[in-house]
């Protein structure tokens, strides 16, 4: 029986993570923090089966200590959030790649197989564009003084409109938030590494991650998690800009399934994976939908008509890499999923700090 470690496998997605590898015969180990902004009071319930250690990823001797026996890395601790990440920026910078550094170091000399890290969409900045005679683009930005009046899809070069399409791995990097820059850093490393020690790396680069188990009452997590908090409280989802870009929503549970075959597959080896569902939804349809589905249909978002600094407008994934690579194909689709997380946010409860949020940005300009 392998064993693997999970660091940040009491997280969200660590979580996930640890019962499809126990599910498909695997021994778990955890390392995590298990930091309040994440689990606040919440009881983090794992099996018994798998042995927890809490601590810190940037200390050394209990890293060692994880790394002891294990013969693959599953990479998932970090600090989630682009807004966040904006004003904090030693803590993410800290925890996410100096976190990694002291990971990877720990691991020279050890007979690990594999390690896979979890990146993300953020490294994009803005997705894919096509140009209206058909040309693809690859960096994409939009210029302020646009944002500012309220023009928020990008242009190309020559002024004239763009179409969003599915997002490639081929898609030039373009770091927009520390966050973002952060995940690169995680990523690179990781490749680097492994090319360098004979040790199989792969980067998963996830898209909008929703399920069961999100910290509701963080509001730096994902969107999903965020327009929940603000109904189950009676308040409106909070949509800044005009609630029509577009995201790819991935169900939790189809993620850990691509963690466990990034793990698994021989030819993953070496490359970065984007693990989405596949789909575009405007922000504002992702809305509607969670209301209905929460019983509150005749609640509106509250479109703010303005910009976070580091947001991007469109991106969604295009998975041909991940079902090439990991015979990877999602079997959940957000339509359809909705009704069960709705479910969960009901016996959970959630603490609204989305107001919170919006003031820590404005504060610090970093709305406009």
């Amino acid at each position: 029986m392998a064993k693997i470690l999970v660091t940040g496998g009491c997280g969200f997605i660590g979580r996930h993570v640890t019962e499809e590898l126990l599910e498909h015969g695997y021994d778990v180990r955890i390392l995590d923090a298990l930091i309040d902004q994440v689990h606040g009071d919440a009881e983090v319930v794992i099996p018994d089966t798998v042995e927890v250690l809490r601590g810190d990823v940037r200390d050394k001797a209990l890293v060692e200590q994880a790394l002891d026996g294990v013969d693959g890395v599953l990479h998932l601790a970090a600090e989630v959030g682009v807004g966040q990440s904006m004003y904090e920026i030693a803590r993410y910078v800290g925890g996410n790649d100096l976190g990694t550094a002291v990971l990877l170091e720990a691991m020279i000399d050890r007979p690990i197989k594999r390690i896979v890290v979890a990146s993300s969409m953020s490294v994009y900045g803005e997705g894919r564009y096509q140009t209206e005679d058909g040309g693809l683009l690859g960096i994409v930005r939009r210029k302020g003084e646009r944002i500012k009046k309220g023009e928020w899809e990008p242009l190309s070069p020559d002024g004239r409109s763009l179409t969003p399409i599915a997002t490639d791995e081929e898609k030039p990097v373009d770091l927009a938030s520390i966050y973002a820059l952060t995940k690169y850093a995680q990523e690179k490393q990781v490749l680097i590494f492994g090319e360098a020690y004979g040790i199989e790396a792969v980067a998963l680069r996830l898209f909008n991650v929703f399920g069961a188990g999100q910290a509701l009452s963080n509001p730096y997590t994902g969107v999903l998690a965020n327009f929940a908090s603000r109904l189950a409280n009676n308040q409106p989802p909070m949509i800044f800009e005009d609630g029509k870009q577009r995201r790819d929503f991935v169900h939790v549970r189809d993620v850990a399934k691509a963690f466990r075959l990034a793990l698994e597959k021989p030819n993953a080896t070496g490359h970065v994976i984007n693990v989405g569902s596949g789909q575009a939804y405007t922000i504002e349809e992702v809305a509607q939908l969670l209301a209905d589905a929460m019983g509150v249909p005749e609640t509106k978002p509250d479109i703010m008509n303005k910009a976070r600094s580091g947001d991007i407008r469109n991106c969604f994934a295009d998975i041909s890499k991940a079902r090439e690579l990991l015979g990877f194909e999602p079997a959940y689709r957000l339509e359809n999923s909705l009704g069960p997380f709705a479910e969960w946010v009901r016996s959970t409860g959630a603490i609204d700090r989305g107001a919170e949020m919006k003031r820590q940005l404005e504060e610090r300009g970093l709305v406009s």
